[in-house]
């Protein structure tokens, strides 16, 4: 239902663009977020973004990634920039949403990698 994609390898510095589209069962999306999972940690909370387009950060982010979100494309973007070698990890994105038939659903990505080299 989810399909993440941008992820790869960017020198320290750099940036990167996610995507993450909605499709098959979830009608319209709601709260969407961004976390991540660096080899031997927790998953941790990015970022997220409200249905009417409140954005929340973790600290270690704020001022260099962007959450963002279409929702005619039932798609939840994160732009990150002046990457870090701290932000390698695997990215998910989580989408709260609604089906066809007004049943809430939570869905997550499949996970997209993102490696940043020094």
């Amino acid at each position: 239902q989810l399909q993440a994609s941008g992820g790869g390898l960017v020198q320290a510095g750099g940036s990167l663009r996610l995507s993450c589209a909605a499709s098959g069962n979830i009608y319209r999306i709601n709260t969407c977020g961004w976390y991540r999972q660096a080899p031997g940690a927790q998953r941790e909370l990015v970022a997220d973004i409200s249905s009417s387009g409140r954005t929340n950060y973790a600290d270690s982010v704020k001022g260099r990634f962007t959450i963002s979100r279409d929702n005619g494309k039932k798609t939840v973007y994160l732009g990150m920039n002046s990457l870090t070698v701290e932000d390698t990890a695997v990215y998910f994105c989580n989408v709260g949403g609604i089906t066809p038939y007004t049943k809430p659903v939570d869905a997550w990505g499949q996970g997209t990698l993102v490696t940043v080299s020094s």
